[in-house]
């Protein structure tokens, strides 16, 4: 069943004639189910890649292979990379991204619940990220990872409140 912030996220965008494209890691694709829910997803939503292990967030979502040799694939900078560089690789005007640890372990001195999730809008050059600590099971935590990266992008069209 499609989420009604998808939804309006979809009606916006195609009030806009912008379109979106997304990166997923600890997601897995749930982003990109959520969007696809929703009837007449493909008039704005592009389609996406799951960016699982690190090396393919270079490949697939554009992030620097220095940021990710720095920082690793859990960090701000990469999640705002993954976001800019998907909306460049699949020509979309906004690009939506979430990495991070759903668990069950801590991985690379990330906890679990760690998760950062970002939105870019190429023709305005805005970049925006948020790190989150998220609690629950594995599951739990990438749903919750998947309706936060939403709902960032849901703030940056206005849709929704920011959330302080």
């Amino acid at each position: 069943m499609a989420s009604e912030l998808a939804a309006d996220i979809l009606a916006e965008l195609r009030h806009r004639n912008e379109t979106l494209a997304s990166a997923e890691s600890l997601t897995g694709g749930m982003i990109g189910a959520l969007l696809t829910d929703v009837p007449g997803a493909s008039a704005s939503y592009l389609g996406g890649v799951i960016s699982y292990a690190t090396g393919l967030k270079a490949v697939l979502a554009g992030v620097e292979e220095a940021t990710l040799a720095e920082l690793g694939p859990v960090a701000a900078r990469t999640a705002i990379e993954m976001a800019h560089g998907v909306a460049v690789k699949c020509k979309a005007d906004w690009g939506l991204a979430a990495t991070g640890v759903a668990g069950p372990d801590d991985q690379n001195g990330h906890p679990v619940g760690q998760v950062f999730v970002a939105v870019s809008h190429l023709p305005s050059d805005l970049l925006s990220v948020r790190e989150l600590a998220l609690e629950g099971d594995r599951m739990m935590i990438r749903q919750l990872a998947a309706d936060a990266s939403l709902r960032l992008l849901g703030e940056a069209l206005r849709l929704v409140p920011t959330k302080e």
